[in-house]
């Protein structure tokens, strides 16, 4: 049965008497070009290890399966497994785990499949984090994976077309924020393709998009203090009209005046407000304000 068809969803939703969830955000991709584009960006091979959040009835999971070593799909709706079940069928590359994705421990998995692809005497090649992800907690699930340093190479994930505006979002845009710099920082970041609100049943009230974000392998910017630099990056974009003195001046033990000292010292007018700083302008005045506290301290208790 295609579940990437309406009618294929529908027929299976009736044998089940399934009834999806609002709550839960269940739109359900009935495209299989859309799903094809998510796998070819993914650039999978039988090495690959993926981690698909948010299966449904396994239109995406299905051609996953044809071509991944291993697929752990995490689903938080136990009346969805039994149709996942049996439209997948019985197949030792996959593994279905029922369970809030933001209360999984991806790092967990990785390790427990290295290991048992080495009992094996195989080595994993590609991991890859892949799936829709509910609109309501998409920025929850992208930042938990980041900033937990998930061992992952690659995301290819949908979600509302306008978070993934904002992801991609460049220096002087209006929509350019700390989520942008978040993902920026930690991956490369590919708008892949926008996918319109009607190839999904059933249809919701907005457009999305398919985003692909690869691990950076190194850091193209020295950052001394990470915490500080998100720091002074959410503390930049919290309250956007205001000029970066202003709005960096409000963290605790920054004197204005000796901030507006470092901004210039950055070559950076204070006047100038967040959205107009790239990450290395942040990174450079982050490492700046870092040095600044430790001296102060080492003056301190002399």
């Amino acid at each position: 049965m295609k579940v990437y068809t309406r009618s294929g969803i529908r027929e299976i939703s009736r044998k089940h008497g399934f009834r999806r969830s609002d709550s839960l955000g269940q739109n359900f991709l009935v495209d299989k070009n859309i799903i094809d584009k998510i796998v070819e960006s993914a650039e999978l091979d039988e090495n690959s290890l993926v981690i698909e959040i948010g299966p449904g009835m396994g239109a995406l999971t299905e051609s996953l399966l044809e071509i991944a070593g291993k697929v752990v799909t995490i689903e938080i709706d136990s009346h969805i497994i039994p149709l996942l079940e049996e439209n997948l069928g019985k197949n030792d590359k996959l593994e279905i785990i029922n369970q809030d994705v933001l209360k999984v421990d991806f790092s967990e998995i990785i390790t427990r499949e290295k290991m048992r692809w080495k009992e094996r005497g195989g080595t994993i090649g590609k991991v890859a984090v892949l799936g829709n992800l509910p609109y309501y907690i998409t920025t929850p699930i992208i930042m938990g994976i980041l900033e937990k340093e998930v061992a992952m190479d690659t995301m290819v994930i949908m979600m509302q077309k306008e978070v993934a505006e904002r992801i991609v979002a460049k220096p002087g845009s209006k929509i350019y924020g700390a989520l942008s710099i978040a993902c920026q920082f930690y991956c490369e970041t590919d708008y892949v393709a926008t996918v319109p609100r009607t190839v999904f049943q059933p249809q919701p009230k907005v457009d999305s998009a398919v985003l692909k974000l690869d691990r950076r392998k190194s850091l193209p910017w020295e950052v001394s203090d990470r915490e500080l630099f998100f720091k002074i990056v959410r503390a930049g974009f919290n309250q956007r009209r205001k000029t970066i003195l202003n709005s960096v001046s409000t963290l605790d033990g920054l004197e204005k005046s000796e901030l507006s000292d470092m901004l210039e010292q950055q070559k950076i007018d204070p006047r100038r407000r967040a959205e107009t700083l790239s990450i290395e302008d942040f990174a450079g005045l982050s490492n700046r304000i870092s040095e600044n506290i430790h001296k102060t301290h080492k003056q301190t208790y002399k």
